[in-house]
């Protein structure tokens, strides 16, 4: 039996009724008098609606929630939650038309004995179906939105080379690519067994991942891992560090373990770029699955030259990343000198054009971003390197949730086409959360580059062009970037004892901020002064971050000094030559240089 409504005011619309309920359920049974029924049906989503306020009250909880949509789990329990509530709100929309209708056939027939008869009207029907329909295209487009998060992720965490294919068939390198062996392998070596995969991250632990640009040219037959830019964070104290190697690095040295250890005489005697696509062809050298052989390659070369356990890997394809700048509508970028290229390769490979970047603070779209981080001509990998990392931070200082979201289908497009990597899908929403407390002030870069860390040979080598890295001087620069405690006394000895002439120059308009940094520099063994000249001012009020030069050669004699101004101001030294600077070093402060406190 249907129940009657408590009241039944004279001509209630059904449309009416569904129409509000729409809007929040109940508000439709309210509206036909059935107060009774409108409670029960708004009972459900006020006490979910005032729970969910009560949550998104803590700001870290919020964070946390937001973070937790990158996780595959959460979103298929959002589809599930999804369905559930179209249901709930369908049954609440046709129960209000329904009541509302009979309230209002019960008014016509006078409330009569018995029911009446319900004669909806065509327009009537037509106005409840377009209600269900919006209902459910609401509902529809947050499953698309989760659906297409979900694709992405299970995309992108596909992991192993074979989600990113080499031009060349597996078990075959192209002509050039595979490197004479050092020392003849022993009879009857076999390949090893799978080394132990490393035990699973637990969220206090250092981390340390592989970020990897990777030159795809099908036009010239060509996969080479251009960028290697090995992040490591500490979940504890949020320091994070980054590790640039410049492409022509050779000699980068083998785990011991892997059966290439004796086949190469324990370095990898080609290009670090090469070594994916060799690794990929040969089994028996490198122990690893066939579908992760080349990047689980990497990932142990330069942890090796590193020193750390390389956990994972993202690899980044360029003409990707210009989509992804452009889909989010470019990046702000500040560069520190301007980049001039003449012969800046086109994307098809027939040719090239000028490029000129000047040293001023703009808005990038993709082709020039990406154009501003790969050109190497009339410049040095270090300033390549660092012009890398500088976009990076970038896009992770500028990437903001609302843009992601309205961009989201032409985001997911272009991240499917340019983003592989082995970190499982369970673990993005906490690494999303880590990166949120990153301050990205103080990333501590490093870029390995003669003549500090390698050694360059321009002509003599079989090999071409190549750089052969200083290993314990790579190593100790490492274990530097990643100290969290004040440098020991013997590094302050090494840095006076080497009696380095320093000047710090303010260049960001912060009252005093020069004279604060030389006084911290004088407690680490510095012997720093702020000139008189020009007030300490530098050249300019508007450096957005430290920069420390090395003049005329002196790097070569200061190792100590230039580790120490590298660890301190997170950056990397540079080396120039100007006759008409009579000192070592200049430190110019910037926006982003740390406030340096002197201890008591």
């Amino acid at each position: 039996m249907q129940d009657r409504p408590e009241r039944a005011p004279a001509h209630r619309s059904a449309f009416t009724a569904a129409f509000l309920s729409l809007l929040f359920p109940g508000l439709g049974h309210a509206y036909a008098g059935v107060f009774a029924r409108a409670l029960a049906f708004a009972a459900v989503p006020v006490l979910l609606l005032a729970l969910a306020a009560g949550l998104l009250a803590d700001t870290d909880l919020r964070r946390s929630l937001l973070f937790a949509l990158l996780d595959t789990r959460v979103l298929v329990a959002i589809l599930v939650i999804d369905g559930v509530v179209l249901l709930y709100r369908t049954v609440a929309i046709l129960d209000a038309y329904r009541v509302a209708a009979l309230a209002d056939a019960l008014a016509r027939s006078g409330a009569r004995y018995g029911l009446p008869r319900l004669r909806p009207h065509p327009l009537s029907l037509a106005g409840l179906l377009a209600v269900v329909l919006v209902v459910a295209g609401g509902h529809a487009a947050v499953a698309y939105y989760d659906l297409t998060a979900y694709d992405l992720l299970t995309t992108i965490t596909t992991g192993g080379d074979n989600a990113s294919p080499s031009p060349y068939p597996s078990g075959a390198a192209p002509s050039g690519a595979s490197p004479t062996p050092r020392l003849t392998p022993s009879p009857g070596a076999t390949p090893a067994s799978t080394p132990t995969p490393l035990p699973t991250w637990s969220g206090k632990e250092r981390l340390n991942i592989l970020v990897v640009g990777v030159d795809r040219r099908p036009h010239e037959g060509t996969f080479n891992t251009d960028t290697l830019i090995t992040v490591s964070v500490d979940p504890v104290s949020g320091q994070v560090a980054m590790f640039s190697l410049p492409r022509d690095t050779v000699d980068v040295p083998l785990p011991r373990a892997w059966p290439a250890y004796s086949y190469y005489g324990g370095v990898y005697p080609a290009k670090i770029n090469s070594l994916w696509t060799r690794a990929r062809g040969a089994p028996g050298l490198f122990p690893f699955d066939d579908s992760n052989r080349g990047y689980a390659a990497l990932k142990g070369a330069l942890g090796e030259l590193y020193g750390l356990d390389v956990r994972w890997y993202v690899e980044v394809d360029f003409q990707g990343f210009q989509e992804v700048v452009d889909t989010l509508g470019g990046v702000l970028v500040r560069p520190q000198l301007p980049v001039r290229d003449d012969q800046y390769p086109l994307e098809d490979g027939r040719g090239s054009t000028r490029l000129y970047v000047p040293a001023v603070p703009q808005w990038m779209d993709g082709e020039i971003a990406l154009a501003y981080a790969r050109s190497r001509h009339l410049s040095s990998d270090f300033d390549r390197a660092q012009r890398q990392q500088q976009v990076l931070v970038a896009l992770r200082e500028q990437a903001d949730v609302p843009n992601l979201v309205a961009n989201l289908p032409q985001l997911v497009a272009a991240l499917k086409s340019s983003i592989h990597t082995d970190i499982p899908a369970a673990e993005l929403s906490r690494l999303a959360g880590l990166a949120a407390t990153i301050d990205t002030g103080t990333i501590r870069s490093v870029v390995f580059t003669p003549p500090v860390y390698q050694v360059e040979k321009r002509s003599g080598d079989p090999r071409g062009y190549v750089i052969i890295p200083k290993v314990s001087l790579i190593r100790q620069a490492v274990t530097d970037a990643l100290e969290t405690a004040p440098p020991p006394e013997e590094t302050r000895e090494a840095v006076a004892a080497e009696g380095a002439s320093v000047w710090v120059l303010n260049g960001s308009g912060v009252e005093g901020q020069a004279t604060r940094t030389a006084a911290y520099l004088q407690t680490q063994g510095f012997g720093p002064e702020v000139p008189a000249a020009g007030g300490g001012r530098a050249d300019r009020q508007d450096y957005p971050d430290t920069v420390v030069a090395v003049y005329n050669g002196a790097a070569q004699r200061l190792g100590a000094t230039v580790a120490a101004l590298e660890r301190i101001f997170a950056v990397q030294v540079v080396e120039r030559t100007d006759p008409n600077v009579k000192v070592d070093v200049i430190v110019i402060t910037g926006a982003r240089t740390p406030t340096l406190a002197s201890p008591d």
